[in-house]
């Protein structure tokens, strides 16, 4: 088949304006103590509002990247994730956020990767009790 009988079976989405991208969706929690009930809470909490806020689609997140402060390890937050209908094949990934002197202490971030249609600039990052210091322009009253 020569190229140009391959371009005229093309599908024809290719002709539609949409165009899918991967884009980042960041959020972030703080907890009042390092134990795994607190965590959970919190993760279950940040996971939801970033959800309605956002309509996330299972199907389309390529990963979840989580980031904790060194004070806290009772639980694993991709643990607490793992457990949301849908979530059991998205990678997930825990790692330790920079120790940075004067940081805000018992926060929890997150990256989502998803791919959607959506410009950046319509996605709704999410920033709960404490973490709302870090972007107090995107914080949610909660």
């Amino acid at each position: 088949m020569n190229q140009l009988t391959f371009l005229q079976h093309r599908p024809s989405y290719r002709s539609q304006t949409v165009s899918w991208r991967v884009r980042g969706l960041r959020g972030a929690t703080t907890v009042t103590e390092n134990s795994s009930v607190a965590i959970a809470e919190a993760v279950r909490e940040l996971f939801d509002v970033l959800h309605s806020k956002n309509q996330l689609d299972t199907d389309q997140v390529v990963s979840v990247v989580f980031s904790v402060t060194k004070d806290l390890n009772a639980i694993f937050p991709a643990s607490v994730v793992r457990h949301r209908p849908g979530w059991d094949l998205v990678p997930l990934l825990d790692v330790q956020q920079m120790d940075v002197p004067d940081s805000l202490p018992r926060c929890i971030r997150v990256l989502i990767q998803f791919n959607t249609p959506l410009p950046q600039t319509a996605l709704q990052p999410v920033y709960l009790r404490d973490a709302a210091l870090l972007r107090p322009d995107l914080a949610i009253a909660h």
